[in-house]
């Protein structure tokens, strides 16, 4: 039934239908409605807001006109990609009206980058914003352990990705492997991938569950829709706060993802990021041994070198023996004239003294005149006056003959000593 019956009277006549606001709003929302049902816009995102009520309000725009929409919370959170300003999207919902401000807009259930194009762009303004926030800086990046203990791997548990790994770990180097299951595409994959990188940070070393030393997030190959969740910004992110150092898997060779510019270490392929994270043990161990050869080498060229170098040098020393020639000389000579020096030494020490003299002068002229005066005459030789002439005597008179030293001395010398002495 039409709201106005077009029976060619004016519309200012008494016969038109009154509508309240309401009624008419309600009438043209049922229109709206019925007459498009689901509808597919093309368009570019304009204004986004983000209530906290969960809900996302939105421009569609061309180049011509602009249409309102909404995506309402339970919605949005199962989107895979959020929209974002500026991002050319195929937009799917149900045309309805908004009475409170008397517009159209378009209820939005589904939402998708209108092709590689859109999805390309929308990287690099998001990699341009995160770049500029210094979360790519190679200053931040951190060393890959040499030979890690325990290495956490962020990935699917049943694809081949973990096979691959745990493999060329087992035929390198084993180590204990720690494996946080993930949702490696869809809309869980961003939420997941940033809660495990985030749970092996948050583990204690040395505790029940070990503290891994590395962390590999692994993805075998896909479209980029496929690796779309390791774009997001909040693996990204948690990549670039990681305490632990992080190697990214992601793809092959050719698959670039922005948790490949905020990791430690990029890696092309998942088996390559296991060789990354270890060595071979077979080569570690023939490096070894050829280090201790080099070093046994080294030290035997070393001792004999300077072995050389001090029979080199002995050469230009004077014999032992020479050394001691000239001190025997000196010795013998010393000891040749050892005797002589005795003898004068003793001489000079038994040299009588004035008084003694004296006494020996007085007893020579006692004798003479006991000679002249014959025999029978008696003679009364002078005493000699006290001093040190009366006290030798009785200081020698202890002395015996076998207390005068022997030095090899003359018979006459050695007579006269023990003579004096008595």
């Amino acid at each position: 039934m039409d709201l106005i019956d077009d029976d060619g009277t004016p519309s200012g006549g008494s016969n038109s239908p009154e509508f309240s606001v309401s009624e008419l709003s309600g009438a043209v929302k049922r229109m709206i409605e019925g007459e498009f049902g689901y509808v597919r816009v093309r368009g570019e995102v304009g204004r986004v807001s983000l209530p906290r009520s969960g809900h996302v309000y939105l421009d569609l725009k061309d180049d011509k006109s602009v249409i309102s929409g909404v995506i309402w919370k339970g919605v949005a959170s199962r989107f895979a990609t959020q929209p974002e300003e500026g991002m050319e999207v195929i937009a799917t919902g149900r045309l309805t009206t908004f009475p409170g401000q008397s517009k159209y807009q378009i209820v939005i259930e589904d939402i998708a980058p209108a092709g590689a194009g859109a999805l390309m762009a929308m990287l690099e303004k998001r990699k341009a914003a995160l770049a500029a926030e210094g979360l790519f800086d190679e200053s931040r990046k951190q060393p890959i352990p040499f030979l890690p203990e325990i290495i956490g791997v962020v990935t699917s548990p049943s694809g081949a990705v973990i096979r691959d790994i745990l493999h060329r770990l087992r035929d390198r180097f084993p180590r204990k492997v720690l494996i946080w299951p993930v949702a490696v595409q869809g809309q869980n994959c961003a939420p997941e991938v940033a809660r495990a990188i985030r749970g092996f940070n948050a583990l204690t070393p040395g505790g029940a569950l070990p503290r891994p030393d590395l962390i590999i997030v692994a993805r075998g190959g896909g479209s980029i829709e496929d690796l779309w969740g390791f774009n997001e910004e909040i693996v990204v992110r948690a990549a670039a706060e990681s305490d632990i150092p992080l190697i990214s898997a992601v793809g092959h060779e050719t698959d670039t993802t922005l948790i490949d510019y905020a990791s430690d270490r990029r890696a092309p392929t998942p088996t390559a990021a296991a060789e990354m994270a270890v060595p071979v043990r077979r080569e570690l161990m023939a490096w070894l041994m050829e280090q201790d050869a080099r070093l046994t080498a080294a030290l035997t060229q070393g001792l004999t070198r300077r072995g050389q170098r001090l029979t080199d040098l002995s050469r230009g020393l004077p014999r032992p023996e020479a050394l001691l020639d000239v001190p025997r000389q000196r010795l013998d000579r010393a000891g040749d004239r050892l005797p002589a020096a005795l003898i004068a030494r003793v001489r000079t020490q038994t040299r009588p003294g004035p008084d003694r003299t004296a006494a020996r002068r007085g007893a020579d002229r006692g004798g003479a005149a006991a000679r002249r005066t014959g025999p029978g005459r008696a003679f009364d030789a002078p005493r000699p006056s006290g001093g040190s002439a009366d006290r030798r005597p009785s200081q020698a008179a202890g002395r015996s003959r076998s207390d005068a030293p022997d030095f090899g001395l003359h018979r006459d010398a050695q007579a006269r000593l023990c003579g004096g002495a008595g």
